[in-house]
């Protein structure tokens, strides 16, 4: 399975259309469970289910140029930037909507509101991992897997082909940087 996915990366890199296809269908099931974690994770609205952000995310990496996926990780990693993205996005328009515009009444468990993120904080979170991105872009990609993406220490060691404890010491050098970038941020 390894083989098939590094060799689908190789061809819509190459830019064959059929290849991202392929790669969306092999990865889905995955893709899928890191869309359900994203929306846990991040108190999700309502509205936006996990099978649409897969969906959304699809379409959106399937229109993209620029960015290259050498492996596995790194298309993980990406996808699990636009997913972020797109919670994001999804929250502003929410939060945008004038008093009363598109109302909706639904059911929700009083546990999802007291987990929920504001729109504010999300933003505030992704732009400090761009940022991270900007500085040390491993890190950063080390952020995507293991909090976005919901992959283990060692199942990142093993696609990075390094030791455990060496994610995990990066782990701590990511934490700490965006803890502190974050909290810099803070108003007073």
């Amino acid at each position: 399975m390894e083989r098939t996915i590094s060799w689908l990366i190789g061809a819509v890199e190459r830019g064959d259309g059929a290849a991202t296809e392929a790669l969306f269908g092999a990865l889905y099931s995955e893709l899928h469970r890191m869309a359900k974690g994203e929306l846990a994770r991040q108190g999700g609205p309502v509205s936006l289910s996990a099978t649409t952000l897969l969906h959304e995310a699809y379409l959106a990496m399937a229109a993209r140029s620029g960015p290259s996926f050498p492996d596995r990780a790194r298309f993980m990693g990406y996808a699990a930037r636009v997913m972020r993205g797109l919670i994001i996005d999804h929250a502003r328009e929410r939060h945008a909507q004038k008093r009363g515009g598109l109302f909706e009444i639904t059911s929700l468990d009083t546990d999802a509101m007291e987990n929920a993120v504001d729109h504010r904080e999300l933003a505030q979170i992704s732009e400090a991992l761009d940022e991270l991105g900007g500085v040390e872009p491993a890190l950063a990609e080390l952020v995507d897997l293991k909090f976005f993406c919901g992959f283990s220490f060692g199942e990142i060691a093993a696609m990075r082909d390094v030791s455990e404890r060496t994610v995990q010491r990066n782990w701590e050098k990511a934490r700490i940087y965006l803890h502190r970038k974050i909290r810099a941020d803070l108003p007073l």
